[in-house]
């Protein structure tokens, strides 16, 4: 299950490319149809949506390289790196963008053709929204930081180009040129936020970040629930690592248990962990009842009828 899910989002990295081309293209032809400083600003970001989408895609390749001896837990906190890359290419965006707009207050120009070009930025902005939640989608569901952050990329030129969209009908509307590098510097803004959120998600994978409360409490349920024979389990402790969870904790059993029982516990803490967490990787440290408990605890809720039986 875990190859399959590697398999798709290696595809849609991979088609993110010709795809972020395609969409630059058409942005470009709006700017040049229309002489809007607004659909250049526009226009700039995608060249950076084509650069983020290379860097994707070689770096999802190498965070699905297999575990090595130089690299034992695998390569995947390399989608972080890529993650990273992306938020200050959007913030790079961004500050292009307010370059161009803070030029063009002194000197607003009439656009040219506004309706034709409007309709072609709106179909590059429909074309982005589509492809923007699908990867954020199937980012999150096989848990691929760097497709996530290439989506959450893309949805942010989604609100730049409404954005302008809005703008430039106000312009035509009002016949104010000076809203069109106004409403850049506005979207760039946002886009700046955009970048600061996708950069501070990332680097709290780079960090180590615990898992999310929800999947934590799944996890505390799935030992509690398949503990039978152990005395105690404390000392959880949970981190992200890409697409992989490792999850380690200690299992108190009775001294005089023989390892291959203790074994067996482990075994099905280990399945179970797995069934709520496809892909974790497991470490469990067994310790005599002797020793004294330290770290977070969890309760162990099903062992009682097994030990009375």
């Amino acid at each position: 299950m875990v190859e399959k899910g590697n398999g798709i989002v290696q595809r849609l990295a991979f088609w993110g490319i010709p795809l972020a081309f395609g969409v630059m293209g058409l942005k470009l032809v709006a700017w040049w149809v229309t002489g809007s400083v607004a659909l250049l600003s526009d226009g700039l970001e995608s060249t950076v949506n084509v650069i983020a989408a290379f860097v994707a895609y070689f770096v999802i390749r190498y965070a699905q390289k297999p575990a090595d001896d130089d690299h034992p837990y695998g390569h995947h906190k390399a989608e972080y790196l890529s993650a990273v890359a992306e938020g200050v290419l959007i913030v790079l965006a961004a500050l292009l963008i307010i370059r161009e707009a803070v030029s063009a207050l002194a000197d607003p120009q009439v656009l040219d053709a506004p309706v034709l070009g409007l309709a072609i930025n709106g179909a590059a902005g429909i074309i982005n929204l589509i492809w923007a939640r699908a990867l954020i989608r199937i980012g999150k569901t096989h848990r691929s930081p760097a497709l996530a952050a290439d989506g959450h990329h893309i949805m942010s030129d989604v609100v730049t180009s409404a954005g302008v969209f809005v703008g430039l009908v106000l312009v035509v509307v009002t016949g104010y040129a000076i809203l069109d590098p106004v409403l850049a510097i506005l979207v760039a803004v946002n886009i700046i936020y955009q970048g600061w959120k996708v950069i501070s998600h990332s680097v709290a994978g780079l960090m180590d970040k615990a898992v999310e409360p929800e999947e934590e409490a799944a996890i505390k349920a799935a030992i509690a629930e398949n503990s039978a024979g152990s005395l105690d389990v404390h000392y959880l402790r949970t981190r992200r690592g890409g697409a992989v969870t490792f999850v380690a904790f200690d299992l108190v059993v009775p001294g005089q248990m023989p390892v291959s029982e203790a074994h067996r516990i482990c075994d099905r803490l280990e399945a179970a962990v797995k069934a709520v967490l496809p892909g974790g990787h497991i470490t469990i440290h067994v310790e005599p009842e002797s020793e004294t408990a330290h770290g977070v605890r969890v309760g162990v809720v099903a062992n009682t009828k097994e030990q009375g039986s």
